[in-house]
């Protein structure tokens, strides 16, 4: 009897033909041997392939939607054959008509470690083990299913609650962290000494404890981060205020919550430069702190920390603070600092905390300096920590999550816990002063609420120093205007002085009263580190509860995105597929860096969606006071007698005006720069009633052949809604009436030449069965949907760019909605590949039709 076991790869090897797919035969062999991957799969459907090499092989699961660091998600996970260990580092495309076709990447890698036998979990279909990746880390499981299909076993991925576990309406990591991991460099440390400079050990003292092998070897695997070059700006993370002491105290660390200015420095060729949070330029005043950092040669990177003045008892006191400003006395300023989301060629800001403040540890102490400190944590019990701060003085404590990574936005991960209620304020009037008092008598403060409108909260009176009174009042001075800033505010206030809205107080309070007033509120100094419009109630939220907010980020526009409180994130914005609005913020951070290049520096019009899609429907043009941070009020001389146009000007603009509620944007067909002409023509396709999809798809390539026979070049993308868009981009020659005029010369020719399928009327009983080519959209003033905009119809449709080979396979003008746009990311703008460089003249084409506008010497 032949004991010979069967290849275990035989039915992998049965199913892929070596020689034409670039795929591993066979082979490879890891250095642990309980190495994973995961690598995202454009097949015929996207999906991720969970592999855990085990004697020999990849172990492989197919999972439709990714994993998930939720433990209430479930993913399913269907066992497939396994894959050589070789395959873990495949990344390309698999050729069309093969199996799996499409394209590979390498998703997250990294070592897993079996908690038990890993042969018995499996047999018993139960499979516990940790994973130590570049994206996923800690506890998770693998559970058999009951199924009626024996040859494909179906079972559950699931996250086990522990410290990396984050909830689902907090953070996604398969959309925040899209991207291959391939490029990190995994070499060994001895062909990386230059880079583990940077994390090595001090040098120890006689007293110092010797460093454990283990702890060298954490630091090591926390320094590969991502390469990266060093951004101009990194946004800092921000706390979540909480009501009350988490309970489950071994997930957190707790720091004093120090009583200063956020400050981020970035260092670049020995060259030390201090951010405020909004990315102020504190460098000059600063300088002690810029000169000290440069001189301990801290490795290029972002620092992220706190600068304070130390009272006599060694409390951060920000009254001090103050005057230290004031009196351009800052030589006593000390720099605490807690975290680095950047270091030495690359971003760290996916490696956990603990990691992160290690390599910062590391470096602080390297370079001892007096003036640059390491904020340290407590030990004991956070409700001890939190009661032994109060009575030092402290402000209060900040909590961090353990094996979190660093997000540039407001997030639960890290939270604060108050001594005593206390925020800053918008100032948005004073009264006269009363009595011996000189200057002013008390700031009237306000806090913007969901809308923009700015709320009065009440005065503050008491905590001024003279000095104090005369420097406010002298700012105040140059902010007067007429009018009252407040939405409404209280009779007794009717002789007041009104000022812009733009000064921050910051002040101490009891308590809230009943009709939403400061109770017993003291001032404590003037903020010059924020922005007035971000300032809202600062309300704590449960401990035990995350908010619908957090990270939205893992693309360019997340990166680059100022902090953002996502209110409402849970509200269901399309009822037909249950959206909420936190998706659709998510899918403006995914998509930020594809969108601009079709946004920059044009006017645009929103499309805000307060009560949902199916709801009010409001379209801006125009801007008002309360523009979403990222947008920006245009020239009034562009669009006059009206209030100013409005421009996206970086993907951060996107993310927080989703946050506003909108959904739709639509964009000029002129730079703002240059608006007297045009750069580009739209043809929109618009089914009448009765007209089917595959109607559409003839009449587009109908429209595409008449255009390249006029030797005009264009461009073809969904509209997200019914029909298609086709763009000629041209030269700027022509003037708005010459642009559009030409456009109605193309449509009427189509209509009389192909009468039974296109009309040039507009009007729904004009084109039953029949499209209408919508040259309106060429008028000064007339607006398009941008490419990568969501629309604000059933479905949450999205228009994207295609190339011609592809209209012909595209299922409706939505093909692709805010749900399935993964599978299109990888495609992004390429389709349009040219497109900069394929501007039209008009001259031919205008002859070819026989143009006869009076308006063509324009041309010329």
């Amino acid at each position: 009897m032949s004991t010979q076991r069967s290849d275990p790869l035989d039915s992998y090897k049965a199913k892929r033909n070596f020689a034409v797919t670039s795929e591993p035969a066979s082979g490879g062999r890891s250095d642990s041997g309980h190495s994973f991957v995961i690598q995202k799969h454009w097949a015929t459907r996207l999906h991720y392939d969970f592999r855990l090499e085990l004697n020999g092989t990849m172990r492989s699961w197919a999972v439709p939607k990714g994993p998930s660091l939720d433990p209430k998600d479930k993913r399913m996970a269907v066992a497939v054959e396994d894959h050589p260990i070789a395959y873990a580092s495949f990344e390309g495309t698999i050729p069309a008509k093969l199996y799996g076709a499409g394209k590979v990447i390498v998703w997250d890698r990294g070592t897993w470690q079996p908690v038990g036998d890993a042969a018995t979990g499996l047999r018993t279909g139960n499979l516990k083990f940790r994973l130590h990746g570049e994206k996923l880390h800690g506890l998770w499981a693998l559970v058999r299913m009951k199924t009626r299909d024996e040859k494909r076993e179906a079972w559950l991925l699931i996250k086990e609650r522990d410290g990396a576990a984050r909830s689902s309406a907090e953070f996604s990591v398969v959309d925040e962290l899209p991207d291959s991991v391939a490029a990190v460099t995994t070499a060994t440390p001895t062909r990386r000494s230059e880079r583990l400079s940077v994390v090595a050990p001090p040098e120890r003292s006689a007293s110092a404890p010797r460093a454990t092998k283990t702890k060298s070897s954490s630091l090591r695997t926390a320094i590969l981060g991502v390469a990266s070059e060093l951004p101009a700006f990194v946004p800092p993370q921000l706390a979540t205020r909480v009501d009350q002491v988490p309970s489950n105290d071994a997930e957190w660390q707790y720091e004093i919550k120090f009583d200063g200015y956020r400050m981020l420095t970035r260092v670049e060729r020995g060259e030390a430069r201090l951010f405020t949070r909004n990315n102020n330029d504190w460098t000059s005043k600063l300088r002690h702190l810029a000169d000290a950092i440069a001189t301990a040669k801290y490795p290029d990177g972002w620092y992220d920390g706190e600068i304070v003045m130390l009272n006599a008892k060694g409390v951060p006191d920000f009254g001090a603070l103050q005057r230290a400003f004031d009196t351009s006395t800052v030589g006593d300023i000390v720099l605490y600092l807690f975290d680095v989301p950047y270091c030495d060629g690359r971003d760290l800001r996916s490696v956990p905390l603990d990691h992160r403040r290690e390599i910062l540890k590391t470096i602080v102490a390297k370079h001892a300096n007096d003036a640059l400190r390491f904020s340290d944590t407590f030990d004991g019990a956070m409700n001890h920590i939190l009661g032994a701060a109060c009575k030092l003085g402290l402000e209060g404590v900040i909590g961090k999550r353990r094996g979190s990574r660093y997000v540039s936005q407001r997030s639960t991960d890290w939270i604060k816990l108050k001594c005593a209620e206390r925020q800053e304020f918008v100032v948005g009037g004073f009264t006269d002063p009363k009595g011996t008092r000189d200057a002013l008598g008390a700031l009237l403060l306000g806090v913007h609420s969901g809308d923009g409108s700015l709320i009065y909260v009440g005065k503050v009176g008491s905590g001024f120093s003279d000095a104090s009174l005369k420097e406010i009042a002298k700012k105040l001075t140059t902010l007067h205007q007429s009018s009252s800033p407040f939405a409404s505010v209280p009779a007794e206030h009717r002789r007041a002085h009104w000022v812009k809205p733009e000064l921050l107080a910051e002040v101490a309070f009891s308590e809230w009263t009943k009709d939403q007033h400061l109770r017993h509120p003291v001032f404590r100094g003037i903020r010059n580190d924020m922005d007035a419009d971000m300032i809202r109630r600062e309300s704590p939220v449960p401990a035990q509860v995350k908010q619908q907010s957090s990270s939205i980020g893992g693309s360019k526009a997340s990166l680059e995105s100022p902090a953002l409180h996502v209110t409402h994130g849970e509200r269901i914005v399309d009822d037909s597929t249950s959206l909420t609005k936190l998706e659709l913020v998510r899918y403006y951070a995914l998509i930020g860096s594809l969108m601009m290049p079709h946004l920059k520096q044009r006017p645009v019009s929103l499309v805000r969606a307060p009560s949902g899609f199916a709801g009010e429907l409001f379209f801006q043009k125009h801007i008002d006071k309360n523009l979403p941070a990222g947008l920006k009020a245009l020239d009034q001389a562009l669009d006059p007698g009206h209030d100013p146009l409005v421009a996206v000007v970086n993907a951060s603009g996107l993310i927080a005006s989703a946050q506003w509620n909108v959904v739709e944007f639509h964009t000029s067909n002129a730079l703002a720069t240059h608006m007297k002409r045009p750069d580009r023509l739209i043809f929109d396709l618009d089914p009448g009633d009765g007209v089917t999809w595959s109607q559409m798809q003839m009449a587009t390539e109908l429209v595409h052949a008449f255009l390249t026979e006029l030797e005009l070049k264009c461009f073809a993308k969904t509209s997200g809604g019914k029909g298609i868009h086709i763009v000629v981009p041209i030269k700027r020659r022509y003037d708005w009436s010459v642009a559009k005029d030409f456009a109605r010369a193309v449509v009427t020719h189509l209509a009389r030449v192909l009468p039974t399928h296109f009309v040039d009327k507009s009007g729904p009983k004009n084109r039953v069965g029949k499209i209408f080519i919508d040259y309106l959209r060429n008028g000064r003033g007339a607006t398009t949907v941008s490419a990568w905009s969501a629309r604000a119809r059933p479905g949450g449709g999205v228009s994207v760019p295609v190339a011609w080979n592809e209209v012909g396979k595209l299922k409706s003008a939505d093909h692709w909605n805010i749900r399935n746009i993964h599978s299109r990311l990888d495609q992004g703008n390429t389709p349009w590949a040219g497109y900069d460089q394929a501007a039209n003249t008009l001259t031919r084409a205008m002859r070819s039709l026989d143009y006869r506008n009076p308006l063509a010497k324009a041309a010329q």
